[in-house]
């Protein structure tokens, strides 16, 4: 069995706020440093983005794409681009439903371009402005896009975005739902999986019960190609052209497919920007409890919190797991994997991105980036990097401070500081002292 992984959440250069540099080359290139096999395509309701698709990609597996290789010829570029695309979509719908304004990010795949084509197209006759950014903002609620995506592709995929965003996701606490079924309705039954967003991990998402049937799922919402498989989804297969998007579409449902969901790639949940609540211009973090006593306000200025994941999080959950429902257990090379000790869920692995460390090494962001670069280059791809590559063969090639850190990484023994109100957390892996006098357990970690 061979590891596949996929980062299924990016945007376009004709998404906003995303890097010029993103399309189709380059996001291939980047998803090969990183040691991504499985990509997704991102913006293909942008009818520009969608002639790209069309033009430079070709199916080679049902629903899995790949460079053409007239493409590549022309390129000069008929080594490497072995990266495959699935085709996705992100949809922003922003609409009134009772007496709260619903802004909702989701996701959706579909297996061939025909289906995005014909999607597109009702999509614009129902007044979608398509052209305006590779995540259109539309009016239609989520249960509208799900009876128009599946009425078309009945093996779409609709998976909600970073579900816990205080803005912009299913369970936010600013404009979003306190179940799946009170957002999608009686489409909810296609609701097969969430994907987790930077600011929470599989723990939190086990806690509650909405989510008890459905697969968890991690990926970078990536706006530049150093930022892709932040957060990932490792399945497994016989090789790493024995799949096409329909085994995908079971590995996601639950069912036995030519792939095997594996395990999760996940950020510290504290580095997410909006991991605690607070007031960024009071530079304000509180936990939970604190939180409480404030009655959600800032103790500076009198105005509201912004309600962060973990409270948000304890508000939907029906359980809490405590140390002795998880188990740490570390592969042979020493990275510590975490699950539930009854078996329920797909384990995962909390990882920092590499030039995240360098810079923590290195004493200017430029000197990171070489060496990153230069890493990348002579030694490994990034997730070789940081999984499964020997430590003394990390220490032989590139010193004895990036094997420490990433030793300590792979035993999570890293130091917090949480974000807030859109401000990134900071996850330092040089900085963790182990007190002789008291026992760290891996439960304090979260």
């Amino acid at each position: 069995m061979v590891r596949v992984i996929a980062d299924l959440q990016i945007h376009s250069k004709y998404a906003r706020a995303v890097s010029s540099k993103m399309d189709l080359f380059h996001i291939v290139e980047w998803s090969e440093k990183k040691g991504i096999n499985l990509t997704a395509t991102g913006d293909w309701t942008h009818p520009l983005w969608f002639k790209e698709i069309q033009k430079n990609l070709e199916e080679v597996a049902p629903g899995i794409f790949a460079f053409k290789k007239s493409v590549l010829k022309d390129k000069n570029l008929i080594y490497g681009f072995k990266a495959r695309f699935v085709l996705s979509t992100e949809i922003s719908s922003i609409y009134k439903q009772g007496d709260k304004l619903r802004r909702i990010h989701t996701l959706i795949f579909v297996p061939s371009v025909q289906s995005a084509e014909r999607i597109n197209t009702d999509l614009i006759n129902r007044g979608c402005n398509l052209f305006s950014d590779g995540r259109p903002i539309v009016g239609l609620t989520v249960q509208q896009i799900s009876e128009i995506v599946l009425e078309i592709e009945p093996k779409a995929l609709i998976i909600p975005a970073h579900i816990w965003t205080p803005h912009f996701s299913l369970f936010g606490s600013r404009s979003g739902f306190d179940s799946v079924a009170e957002a999608f309705g009686q489409f909810e039954k296609y609701i097969y999986a969430i994907e987790t967003g930077l600011s929470s991990d599989p723990i939190m998402n086990w806690q509650v019960k909405d989510l008890d049937n459905r697969r968890i799922l991690s990926f970078s919402d990536a706006h530049s190609g150093p930022k892709l498989g932040r957060e990932a989804t490792v399945f497994y297969a016989e090789d790493l052209k024995s799949f096409d998007y329909f085994d995908l579409y079971k590995a996601i449902k639950g069912q036995k497919s030519n792939l095997r969901l594996g395990f999760t790639i996940e950020f510290f949940p504290e580095e997410g920007k909006y991991h605690l609540s607070g007031h960024r211009a009071c530079q304000v973090s509180l936990e939970p409890e604190e939180v409480r006593k404030q009655n959600g306000i800032c103790p500076k200025c009198g105005k509201p919190l912004i309600i962060g994941v973990k409270d948000r999080v304890r508000d939907l959950s029906a359980r809490v797991f405590k140390e002795e429902d998880l188990e740490f257990r570390a592969n042979a090379n020493g990275v510590v994997f975490v699950r539930d000790k009854q078996g329920k869920r797909v384990p995962f692995v909390s990882l920092v991105p590499l030039l995240e460390i360098l810079e923590e090494i290195e004493s200017s962001k430029t000197k990171a980036f070489a060496k990153y670069n230069q890493l990348l280059e002579n030694f490994a791809d990034e997730f070789s990097i940081l999984l499964d590559k020997p430590i003394s063969e990390i220490e032989k090639f590139a010193g004895p401070l990036l094997a420490k850190g990433i030793n300590n990484l792979r035993q999570r023994k890293v130091s917090l500081i949480s974000g807030y109100d859109g401000v990134f957390g900071k996850i330092k892996v040089l900085d963790y002292i182990e007190k002789p006098d008291e026992v760290e357990t891996q439960s304090k970690l979260f």
